[in-house]
This record gives structure tokens, sequence and C-alpha cells, in this order.
């Protein structure tokens, strides 16, 4: 075990290097989604189209990873120099020795959430869902944080069923009855409005007192040591690549869909404005875009340390640095 401690930490120090010699030869800068690109990824690819990293000596390699738990470890081994990742999630990753670090907030709201049918379902709030399923992948953030939503809501932890849903399945398996309940980002909630109407239950878990900190910016450690200044430039463009979506979210969807394939615009536009309400908070408001607030940061902490044990529990402070963010730039109000 010791000696797997010490391969670990070659390998992340040999990582780092890796990337930290990568950038200073003027070469590619690996960053990592937390899943397939959609409209909250968008700024990224405007950036990008409109050659603000490039201008910065930055040449962007946007990749992409299956869910938050995964691109946190491939920004913590060093495969991307920084990425995309759920804050609890990377939390987690970082209390079992991932060394990331978080720079800019994009969801300072929780985006998650959970649809049914009430018609169906006979559901009319969370407290009736005990004896009922609810689909999702076995490693979504809502199943990993179910214990919280629980007691939030106040019923028992083991009195639903999850049942295993790919992403991409949830919507059909809720309409034809296969479960009950789904959990979904609230970005997508336009489609879930669409498609299932006037008989749809939502509760948004940010509503019932769970409010952590979702998808945020994060970079290796290692990486971040050696390459500030890159890291500098990189947060300046994307933090001004969010803002000029939030003023006019049209050229960034087009920019989204000249690179990504299979994506319908009217459902991205609309994404994009849910976009905004996650993004939008006082402190994102009257501070900065992006601003990682220190009490809210201790609150996701102290959600994860009491639903999760924490191999080596960290001080905040140490996993998150605002230093990189204009106060200029203040988030839109939705």
């Amino acid at each position: 075990m010791h000696h797997a401690k010490h391969l670990a930490a070659a390998t992340l120090a040999l990582a780092g290097a890796t990337l930290g010699s990568a950038a200073q030869a003027g070469e590619t800068l690996p960053f990592v989604l937390n899943w397939f690109p959609t409209a909250d990824h968008s700024p990224y690819y405007y950036a990008r189209q409109q050659g603000w990293y490039e201008e910065a000596g930055i040449d962007l390699e946007i990749e992409s990873a299956k869910g938050s738990g995964a691109s946190a470890q491939q920004i913590a081994i060093g495969k991307s120099a920084l990425g995309v990742s759920d804050l609890t999630t990377a939390f987690i990753a970082r209390g079992k020795g991932a060394d990331i670090v978080a720079v800019m907030a994009v969801y300072a709201n929780s985006p998650q959430g959970f649809y049914w049918r009430k018609s169906v379902s006979g559901i009319t709030g969370p407290e009736d869902f005990p004896g009922h399923t609810i689909g999702n992948p076995p490693g979504d953030a809502a199943r990993v944080m179910w214990p919280a939503f629980a007691q939030a809501v106040g019923i028992d932890v083991d009195s639903v069923n999850f049942v295993n849903i790919a992403p991409q399945a949830k919507m059909p398996s809720l309409m034809s009855g296969r479960i009950d309940i789904m959990s979904d980002f609230y970005n997508g909630h336009d489609l879930k409005v669409n498609e299932i109407g006037d008989d749809m239950g939502f509760v948004a878990w940010r509503d019932i007192g769970i409010n952590p900190y979702g998808n945020s910016i994060f970079v290796n450690a290692e990486y971040l040591a050696e390459n500030r200044e890159t890291v500098a430039k990189f947060i300046e463009i994307t933090q001004r690549a969010f803002d000029a979506c939030a003023v006019d979210h049209d050229p960034c969807i087009d920019a989204l869909m000249a690179d990504v394939s299979g994506l319908d615009r009217a459902a991205q536009m609309d994404q994009w404005l849910r976009v905004e309400e996650l993004m939008s908070t006082e402190p994102t408001r009257t501070v900065a875009l992006g601003y990682l607030d220190p009490a809210g940061l201790e609150a996701s902490y102290e959600l994860v340390e009491k639903y999760f044990t924490l191999e080596q529990p960290f001080a905040v402070e140490d996993a998150y640095t605002n230093e990189f963010l204009s106060e200029d730039i203040k988030a839109p109000t939705p």
C-alpha cells in the first residue's frame, strides 16, 4: 500500500512535468469536459472559434469524460491540465488523494433535480418517493448524494429502489413507466417541460436546502505550480467568454454546433438560459462571475464530509483560488 502511494505520487509528478513541458513548448493545452459537449460548454468553443485562446498562446484541445468522477481523475493524473468537474465529486476525489484545485465556478447553484409524471406515479412531492424507483447511472452524483437528499426531505435512505439507466435512456424509461422518477440536471429542464407537459413533477435540490457548488473548473495542482501564467490567461479568457455568452448566446451556440454533431439548436438555446440561472448567485453577481465563495465552499465540504469517508481530509482553502478572476466581470441576473 505504501509502495502504491509512492508510485501514485511519482506518476502524478511525471504527469505534471509532462504537462509543464508541453505548455512551455507552446503545444496543446488539454482541457477535459465532465460529459459530452452541450450549452454549458459553449463558451470554451466560442472563445476558441474567436481565436482568443490562440492569441494568448494557448492551443486548446477539448476532450470529453464520462462524468465528473472521470474528469476529476483525468485532471489529477495529469492527462488533462484543466477541466470541468462537479465540485462535490471533485472534493470526494481530493479526499482520496487527487491533487486538484478549483479556479472558477460555473454552476454556483446545484443543478440537481428529480422529475416524475404525477398522474402515473401518484407522487406530489419528495415525501411520496418511498416505494418508488429512481433511474440514473450507477455513478450519478444524484445517487451518490442521495443520503443528503433523503435526510433533507425526511424520508428513509433505503425507501427507494435505484434502477441503472444510461443517461440517454432516462426520459424514454420515465415515459414508458420503467422508472417512476429520474434525476437530471436543471439545464435540460425545458426538454422535460416539452415532453411531459402539465403532468410533470419536479423538485430542485437547491430548493430543499441542498445547494453545493456544481460544475467548476479545476486544474492539476502540479501544473498550476509550474504554469501559473498559462492558467491565468486561460481563466481570464474563459471568464470573458462566459460573460460574452451571457450578453448574446446566439454566436456561442453557433460555435458549439459547428464543432459538435447531434445537437438540437433550439434545445441548446433553451439550455443556456437555464445555465445562466445556475451561474447566478449573490456572490457571483456582486464579486465576480465564477467567484468561489468561501462560505459556500465550506458548506459543500461539510456536505461531502458528512456523507463520505475522506481518506485524506483537507483544508478547503487549499482546494481553490479566486486569484485569476476579474472582479470587473459579474454574473448575469437571470
